[in-house]
């Protein structure tokens, strides 16, 4: 294979980079050497991972070159390195959770999504930085400190899975895993200006993943592209005995109808809650979004969704009272170890009431229904991700339209619904603020159509032109 001396590689997208190594034009072993190197230069400015697996990573690389030199190709993720949410066990390798709890913890196995991407050649290439136990989004919180925006050094990159964002949005690993419990795959991914899935509830498995809120909790890819997404979750998917909640279902191709056109669909347009109290520049984004799907010959339509702020508030009843029940030892006996904010967000839960918990569980049919029920005038939901710009590190509040609001009930506000109904969403980059900050739009989709919303989003991909902005990195 032919060395390659250039950084330039760390920017490709993972079917370019899977491309070069099947056909023997560049070698895994340089590519990782040149990462890891990077990765020493850059992630002490954003504090992206806790733990990079140096040894392991390059004889993965090596071994990686070896079967593709064989003739031993396992699929466009072979030779690529991947980075971890430090909440994914793995062998022999600390496992933090972005605890002082858990600093020196080292599980031995490794998850299931870890034992996919191992089964098809990735190369594992290290641990990232979360918010403590997942428990927020804005990725400021861990034992580990911030993790920082890589296009503007004092804001947050979102969170809980603040590392994966960033180190896919600042060309340190290829694409990344996190988790989702009430937006904390789509949050950072909107932040840096990435792509984030969160699947249908099952679709992936859980096992060996800590918890947050057993059902509520997701796994998912975050990568540059939307077809780079899909490959991850071609691997990703699949039932899991091992995980009560895994789902059975036909194995898909989730590329298979990326690049297809999207004429003569519709696209729903909630007429509330989604475009409520949403920040100027973010909505002018949203908005141009959807003439650029218009332009590819979709239908506009408002969809109602009347009960839609009870099922905002039901998931927030339902994480409050099942991330107790997560860390209730634990609170008992080490609760000076902990983050004081996550501290006194898990504490709150204590205060639930049975029946409260339980009313809360009833109205996800209700959530179920009234979404499938805006599909039959649909094909997906179109919203913004977030409603705000990402914000300083360490700010707690933010006004929109001169009206105070929590940083974390922002952030969240718009993610949650579909973590509560299980329904996929997928956030993609659709623009930049004046001051060069990252924008998301959020596809919804029926359960299991992650297929569909790949089309949907690799067709605004391919017609957007969003500009390239400089990072705040050097």
């Amino acid at each position: 294979m032919a060395n390659t001396q250039h950084t330039d590689v760390l920017q490709w997208d993972v079917t370019n980079l899977s491309n070069a190594f099947k056909q023997k034009q560049i070698s895994p072993a340089e590519v990782t050497g040149t990462l890891l190197e990077q990765i020493d230069r850059i992630n002490p400015q954003l504090n992206a991972y806790i733990t990079v697996m140096y040894e392991q990573a390059m004889e993965s690389a090596r071994k990686a070159e070896r079967e593709i030199t064989s003739g031993n190709w396992k699929g466009p993720l072979h030779g690529v390195p991947i980075g971890l949410k430090d909440l994914i066990y793995t062998k022999s390798v600390r496992t933090t959770m972005g605890s002082k709890i858990f600093k020196d913890y080292i599980p031995d196995f490794d998850a299931a999504v870890v034992e996919k991407l191992t089964q098809v050649g990735a190369v594992i290439i290290g641990k990232l930085n979360t918010h403590e136990f997942a428990y927020g989004p804005t990725g400021d919180r861990s034992a580990f400190g911030a993790v920082k925006n890589p296009h503007h050094l004092s804001k947050i990159s979102g969170g809980s899975s603040s590392g994966s964002g960033a180190a896919v949005s600042a060309a340190l690993c290829y694409a990344a895993l996190g988790t989702d419990t009430g937006g904390s795959i789509r949050i950072p991914s909107s932040c840096c200006g990435i792509v984030g899935m969160k699947p249908t509830f099952g679709r992936v498995s859980k096992y060996g993943v800590y918890p947050l809120s057993w059902t509520l909790d997701h796994v998912g890819p975050m990568t540059r592209t939307v077809l780079d997404n899909a490959l991850l979750l071609n691997v990703l998917s699949g039932y899991d005995e091992r995980d009560p909640y895994s789902m059975k279902t036909d194995e898909e191709d989730f590329t298979r109808f990326i690049g297809q056109s999207i004429k003569g669909s519709v696209i729903g347009v909630p007429s509330s809650f989604y475009f409520d109290h949403v920040e100027e520049e973010v909505e002018q984004q949203v908005q141009h979004a959807l003439k650029v799907f218009e332009s590819l010959g979709a239908e506009m339509r408002v969809i109602d969704l009347p009960h839609i702020q009870q099922f905002s508030l039901a998931q927030q009843i339902t994480i409050r009272s099942e991330a107790y029940t997560v860390h209730e030892d634990m609170l008992r006996d080490q609760s000076e170890q902990y983050d004081q904010e996550v501290r006194e967000r898990l504490l709150t839960g204590m205060d639930e009431k049975a029946h409260t918990y339980v009313h809360a569980q009833q109205l996800r049919h209700v959530a179920v229904q009234e979404f499938k029920q805006a599909f039959n005038e649909a094909d997906v939901i179109v919203t913004p991700t977030l409603p705000i710009l990402p914000p300083d590190i360490g700010q707690r509040e933010v006004h929109i339209h001169g009206n105070k609001e929590y940083v974390r009930s922002a952030l969240l506000r718009l993610t949650s619904p579909t973590n509560f109904n299980g329904f996929p969403s997928i956030s993609v980059p659709c623009g930049f603020s004046e001051s060069g900050l990252p924008i998301g739009m959020q596809l919804i989709g029926k359960p299991f159509d992650e297929a569909n919303l790949y089309r949907f989003a690799y067709a605004f991909e391919q017609e957007s032109s969003i500009p390239n902005v400089k990072m705040d990195i050097v």
